[in-house]
């Protein structure tokens, strides 16, 4: 536990100044407290005695506790603060830490799981440093100063509160071992229900339309009950710390009651200085009664930070280290030499000995069936993929050597996936730069065949999608993600499949723009259609990772290959399904 929270010191070191007033004013509050006995043990003994004088205690406890109040209220401000700060700087180093992973880091862990930890466990930390640090600095200063006091008053009562201290911290000791495993199946039962809740939501359109809603809530009933007996386990180890602390604290102030009673009777103790000594008796066992607490606060803590850590530790899947070689701005011209990959655990290669030279200003198709390597192609260039050394170049410098903002930014990809957020329109298309103007926003709209439609929206740009762009159709999405893709101007311009949800009437205007538009800069698009490709400079088809067919539309027919294949059953399809209209309308 104590190596886990030591871990969380370069975050808290930069808080030291508020924790270390802040607990210095505990210290001096709990001497403070340590007073409030001593000027009652006065006022006791004079009542006791018939004597006067008692204004003088009384207005001592009056300024003792106003004093005090004044001191806990800073002490209180300052370490919940340095609490805040810590959960913030820790919340930003997640989130930004998050933004260099990749695939395998977002194989491996779910967006849910992520969440708890951003959300739930940095709140176990922030919770340990506002909460947790003020209760063990009143564990350790309450002991120090009530032994001191308790010493002062009456050394051999003192000594009746030794014998059970062993057998508290062994209890605690083994308490908190089991603690700290609960807690972490706490922790990872709460990723597991957030992961479900997350993917169930997101994917709510598909449960309803297979009716799967039943289904579906008896997964959830079985995970949410797992987190609920882990809950239950944590709570009742929890409960029993609390229950057994106080008990054994008890059990020294029934010993100090009997014993300190019969000094009184026998005139070797004031009724002052039992009563003040008895007071601090509570003053010591009153941290021992929430000793349970503490102890799953800090366990619980331990577990987050560890999880926390974790994730820190893994490093970014692509390094961003570029070596100085790359121009300002990318020209167009591509290269790629003898290219590989291969997917972690996978048996063979996704991509296997690729030749390709792409000059600036030209187009691209690639077509192949699912799985051909099409999309891991085209990750090589944004280096979404991890691209090997002396495979991928730009305009005769390596991928690799550029600075990935620069690459990403001035090589702008649409993927296939036309992911929207759940902002306004404007929002959407001018994500790379929110200050751009509304004349660009419409002019790529329409670029993007997407003006109309946004127009006949009764808030036009000013139209929220929803999250992932729900309230829009695939067609409207991809038209939507084409129009930010082209609103940058990027001399390198990818769309990976970004027709798929059009109809072939406006891919059809689409790809006539996208030629006035994007004359003299490179161009690389995706696409299962034949009609789409034949409008590239050249085609390229790939099987199994490699490139197996390039040319022009014509010169790939007159081969009669693979590309010649697939033209021939898109033709004859669309010509059945024209027959077939004909036919319904006859």
């Amino acid at each position: 536990m104590i190596a886990s929270l030591a871990r969380l010191s370069v975050f808290v070191r930069k808080y030291r100044g508020r924790l270390i007033g802040g607990i210095s004013a505990f210290a001096l509050a709990r001497v403070l407290e340590a007073l409030v006995p001593l000027l009652l043990m006065v006022g006791i003994d004079r009542l006791h005695a018939g004597q006067s004088g008692l204004a003088a205690p009384a207005l001592g406890l009056i300024a003792v506790v106003l004093v005090r109040f004044a001191v806990v209220s800073f002490a209180r401000m300052a370490v919940r603060r340095a609490g805040l700060l810590v959960a913030f700087d820790l919340r930003q180093k997640l989130y930004a830490h998050l933004q260099s992973m990749g695939p395998k880091f977002f194989g491996r862990y779910t967006i849910g799981d992520m969440m708890t930890r951003a959300v739930v466990d940095i709140g176990l930390i922030q919770r340990l440093i506002s909460h947790g640090t003020i209760l063990a600095v009143v564990l350790a200063f309450a002991s120090i100063v009530g032994f001191a006091f308790m010493v002062s008053l009456s050394p051999v009562l003192t000594l009746l509160v030794f014998p059970p201290l062993p057998l508290v911290f062994f209890y605690a000791w083994k308490a908190s071992r089991r603690a700290g495993m609960a807690s972490r199946a706490v922790q990872e039962r709460l990723s597991g229900l957030g992961a479900l809740t997350q993917e169930n939501l997101s994917g709510i359109r598909t449960i309803q339309a297979m009716t799967q809603e039943h289904n579906e809530i008896e997964r959830f009933s079985g995970v949410n009950q797992a987190y609920a007996d882990a809950f239950y386990r944590q709570s009742r180890i929890h409960s029993e710390m609390s229950a057994i602390m106080p008990t054994l604290a008890a059990v020294c102030s029934i010993a100090i009651l009997g014993y300190g009673g019969n000094l009184v009777l026998e005139g070797e103790m004031t009724v002052g200085e039992f009563t003040a000594f008895f007071l601090y008796v509570n003053m010591v066992a009153q941290p021992f009664r929430v000793a349970g607490f503490i102890v799953n606060l800090f366990q619980r803590a331990a577990v987050a930070s560890d999880r926390l850590f974790e994730v820190f530790e893994r490093d970014a899947e692509i390094e961003d280290a570029p070596h100085g070689a790359a121009p300002a701005q990318i020209r167009g011209d591509i290269a790629i030499r003898g290219l590989a990959f291969t997917y972690e655990g996978a048996e063979k290669p996704a991509l296997q000995d690729i030749e390709l030279s792409i000059a600036r200003g030209e187009s691209i198709a690639i077509m192949g069936r699912v799985g051909a390597g099409k999309t891991t192609l085209l990750k090589q260039l944004v280096r979404i993929l991890d691209t090997p050394p002396g495979t991928a170049f730009i305009d005769g410098v390596d991928v690799r050597d550029f600075p990935l903002a620069q690459l990403r930014s001035q090589v702008a990809m649409v993927p296939q996936d036309p992911f929207l957020f759940g902002e306004p329109l404007r929002d959407n298309l001018s994500y790379d730069d929110p200050s751009r103007g509304i004349e660009p926003i419409w002019q790529a709209a329409e670029a993007a065949d997407f003006k109309e439609t946004v127009a006949a929206m009764p808030q036009r740009m000013d139209t929220i999608v929803g999250e992932r762009g729900v309230t829009l159709s695939g067609g409207q999405k991809q038209r939507a993600t084409l129009a930010r893709g082209l609103i940058r101007h990027a001399p390198v311009l990818i769309l990976d499949d970004c027709f798929s949800s059009v109809d072939t009437e406006t891919e059809a205007r689409i790809l006539a723009e996208l030629k006035r538009v994007r004359r003299g800069q490179t161009t690389v698009l995706v696409s299962h259609r034949v009609a789409t490709a034949r409008h590239a400079d050249r085609i390229l088809v790939m099987e199994d990772g490699a490139i197996v067919e390039r040319g022009t539309h014509e010169a790939l027919l007159a081969a009669g290959g693979a590309y010649a294949e697939l033209e021939r059953i898109q033709r004859e399809g669309a010509d059945a399904a024209d027959y077939a209209a004909a036919q319904a309308t006859a």
